[in-house]
């Protein structure tokens, strides 16, 4: 929780808001991996890339409409 968080302070969030973005990163990075039977690391780097890039301003390739890892659909 502690190095999400201060990614998101990195990131430009403010202290209270990097907080609660870390909690729904891990939240999701759950239900992700529950969802399509990943680990829990496949899916928090899935979602940390995503965070990164688009707090660059960047799409990641496949990114609109792509699926998390694990999905097989």
């Amino acid at each position: 929780m502690e190095q999400v968080t201060k990614l998101c302070e990195r990131l430009g969030a403010e202290s209270d808001r990097a907080e609660a973005m870390a909690r729904q990163l891990l939240k999701r990075a759950e239900q992700i991996s529950a969802e399509r039977g990943c680990s829990r690391v496949e899916a928090m780097e899935y979602l940390l890339e995503l965070t990164t890039k688009g707090a660059s301003g960047v799409t990641p390739p496949g990114f609109e409409g792509g699926t998390p890892p694990g999905d097989t659909k």
